[in-house]
């Protein structure tokens, strides 16, 4: 058994990226919400706080009680949670005169704690937050300062309980994961031991017991997450795998082929089913994107349940679900932080269906679920694939969805991640895309007036899909896919090009 790091959550945005930058270090953790925190512990190493949208002064704030944990466990408070001890331990917080958000540099450390060993001493730390401390809580001694913020960083005489106002998981914190790794490490005394390897062994193992003799039918979509589920399956259960693949009709341009095509080198037992008349003829006149998410489940569950009929014995299905899915469908474990929008792959099956889901990567982000690809020995080219929504073009199509404007939206994404390939860009971008706008524009071909449909192309780079950013595509190479999609693609006379990070946005546009 791994030991485990609890990161209580109390609502942050950066609860997620604790959790990823621990496991960096080859380090299981796991995020449970303020309000479900275990009445015993002992099934945990260390425990960090992390920030949250409320103020400690509110009435609303979160206040878990860490009886069993303070003074026993090693235990790390990150913003709300520096906070949330100072104020419950004989310090005093009180409101800003100014919202400490941003750079800023430590100019003081105490350099004999082990906390900041190997951090330089003006390393840049990313703050936010309104309140600040103005006096420390009993028993607790100064360890670092900003220039604007006196009490950045402090300890507990005689117990391994630390507490940073800034936040360590973000990259903005150019030190953040070595403070961790000195906390973790040298403090906690964990074992990096989490590695790829060892998942793909404990998984196997479990999946094992969990499914026995059944047998389980997988939904391949081509993209990593369903690929590195199908092998794991593979190693635990082989030939009582049963791999469908569904042409939903709003796939890349002719990558239901292509992929039926890659699969067979895997020795996996894939089937092909061609539903696309299906999925469109629901989706006919639904504009909202949460109720084309919804139809989209509704018919994925139904063309399963009918494909589930066919393989004698069949109780389970699996699924590629990954952790930001589920964050963003259902918030962390259940936690205080808002729901986002919906995944079809996410949540419980309907009664009439006679299967349970296993959902074997649901734990990983995205990053990690490719070094397990990798260590699996999956080819590059299909680890370095871009992730692609699960609802497929109908979330890239705004506004109604028809055949032929799926067929429009094919061709222009054609081009433009044949462009990316062709000139060494598709490795350097996380994502990209090509969305169909809701609107047309006047344009002018020859001497004639053309009002036809306006695209915009997504390039963004990211690790693990919670946060991205606009890739700084060359204009060169802009201004050559936007020429070859307007003269190749018949209907469009206008590209623009995306240039917003998450968050604000999202990176699909639905």
């Amino acid at each position: 058994m791994h030991q485990k790091v609890l990161i209580l959550d109390f609502g942050s945005q950066y609860t997620q990226l604790i959790a990823r930058r621990v496991r960096e270090l080859n380090i299981y953790s796991e995020i449970i919400p303020f309000d479900k925190a275990p009445k015993d512990f002992s099934d945990f190493s260390a425990v960090i706080l992390s920030g949250s949208p409320f103020s400690v002064r509110s009435d609303q704030a979160p206040s878990p009680d860490l009886s069993g944990v303070k003074g026993k466990l090693p235990l790390l408070g990150i913003c709300y949670g520096a906070q949330f001890l100072a104020e419950n331990f004989g310090g005093k917080v009180e409101a800003s005169n100014t919202r400490e958000y941003g750079r800023a540099r430590l100019k003081y450390i105490e350099e004999k704690d082990e906390f900041f060993s190997g951090i330089s001493p003006n390393a840049q730390v990313w703050m936010s937050h309104s309140d600040t401390i103005t006096a420390l809580p009993n028993g607790a001694r100064l360890l670092a300062s900003t220039h604007d913020v006196q009490h950045v960083a402090y300890a507990f005489e005689g117990e391994p309980t630390y507490a940073i106002q800034f936040h360590p998981e973000v990259y903005h914190t150019t030190e953040g994961t070595q403070l961790l790794k000195n906390f973790l490490v040298t403090i906690a005394g964990l074992k990096q031991d989490w590695t790829p390897n060892a998942f793909i062994e404990e998984t196997v193992d479990a999946l094992k017991t969990q499914l026995s003799d059944d047998r389980v039918i997988l939904g391949l979509s081509g993209g990593v997450d369903s690929s590195v589920a199908a092998l794991l399956l593979h190693k635990a259960i082989g030939e009582r795998l049963h791999c469908i693949f569904v042409n939903n009709g709003l796939l890349r341009k002719n990558e239901f082929e292509s992929v039926l095509e890659q699969y067979k080198g895997f020795g996996l037992n894939v089937k092909g089913v061609d539903a696309s008349q299906r999925f469109l003829s629901a989706l006919q006149g639904v504009e909202d994107p949460e109720t084309k998410r919804k139809i989209i489940g509704k018919v994925f569950v139904d063309v399963f349940d009918d494909e589930s009929k066919q393989v004698e014995q069949a109780k389970w299905l699996a699924q590629g679900t990954i952790y930001p899915d589920v964050i963003e469908s259902v918030s962390a474990s259940g936690g205080p932080s808002v729901t986002i929008k919906s995944h079809h792959n996410v949540g419980g099956l309907p009664d009439y269906m006679k299967l349970k889901v296993v959902e074997p990567l649901k734990s990983l982000f995205k990053d990690e679920v490719r070094r397990v690809g990798a260590a699996m020995q999956m080819p590059p080219e299909l680890l370095g694939r871009h992730p692609f929504p699960g609802p497929g073009l109908a979330i890239r199509i705004l506004g109604a969805i028809s055949a032929d404007r799926v067929e429009l939206l094919q061709e222009v994404d054609a081009v433009f991640i044949e462009a990316l390939k062709r000139e060494g860009l598709y490795d350097k971008v996380w994502q990209a895309g090509a969305i169909l706008l809701p609107v047309k524009s006047v344009g002018v071909m020859g001497d004639e007036r053309t009002y036809e449909s306006v695209v915009a192309l997504r390039a963004v780079e990211s690790t693990d899909g919670m946060t991205a950013d606009w890739v700084d595509l060359p204009y060169a190479f802009l201004q050559e896919v936007s020429n070859t999609i307007i003269n190749r693609v018949k209907g469009v006379n206008r590209v623009v090009y995306d240039i917003s990070s998450k968050p604000p946005a999202t990176i699909e546009w639905e």
